[in-house]
């Protein structure tokens, strides 16, 4: 799940660090704005995710204005598992990616987003999938899973939506169907929904 970033790839003005317990509400309040009306979900989803990160790795980013140490961004990478024939495979799932409004187009997302996938690298994962455009999300490396052998987690994520980057842990039987975790659908944050009335 990606709220609308806008960013125009230009260099980050901001300071990149690990989430701190002290700053959860102020992460949830830049989570609410940047992704609007599916706010509320996705503030559900951020403690469940923590749990995941806290029991199987990732991490939890956060961009900070670097005068006043305002939180302005914020991204998450937590443990999946791709079922591939061979086995299960530990992979991440990048998401959410949120920037406020007020920094959107300034290079804050671009930066969340290469630092979550050099620590995914760091740490040996092989794989790192998400839901996003494919138009800004190309310019990191990421690919349309389905095109590389891989299936979604759920119809309701569009083809080009559902991406992929390989890490240097990838290896080539590595193919399959990524298994998100329960928080995800705790929250019905997969996928479109239609809208009601529709």
């Amino acid at each position: 799940m990606t709220a609308s970033l806008g960013d125009g790839g230009a260099a980050s003005p901001v300071r990149l660090r690990d989430e701190q317990p002290a700053g959860e509400r102020l992460v949830e309040a830049v989570q609410r704005a940047a992704f609007g009306d599916e706010g509320d979900a996705v503030a559900r989803l951020l403690p469940l995710l923590r749990g995941l990160i806290l029991e199987r790795g990732g991490c939890s980013l956060v961009a900070e204005e670097p005068l006043t140490a305002e939180a302005v961004g914020h991204v998450m990478c937590t443990r999946a598992l791709l079922d591939t024939p061979r086995r299960l495979v530990e992979v991440q799932v990048l998401s959410p990616l949120g920037v406020l409004p007020a920094y959107r187009s300034r290079g804050v997302g671009a930066a969340l987003v290469a630092a979550a996938v050099d620590r995914a690298a760091a740490e040996g994962v092989p794989l790192v999938f998400l839901e996003g455009s494919p138009r800004y999300y190309s310019r990191f490396g990421f690919r349309p899973g389905g095109d590389l052998g891989f299936r979604k987690p759920s119809l309701r994520i569009p083809d080009t939506a559902f991406q992929v980057i390989a890490l240097p842990a990838h290896e080539a039987w590595m193919t399959g169907t990524l298994v998100y975790p329960d928080a995800f659908w705790e929250c019905d944050c997969v996928g479109l929904r239609e809208a009601a009335g529709g």
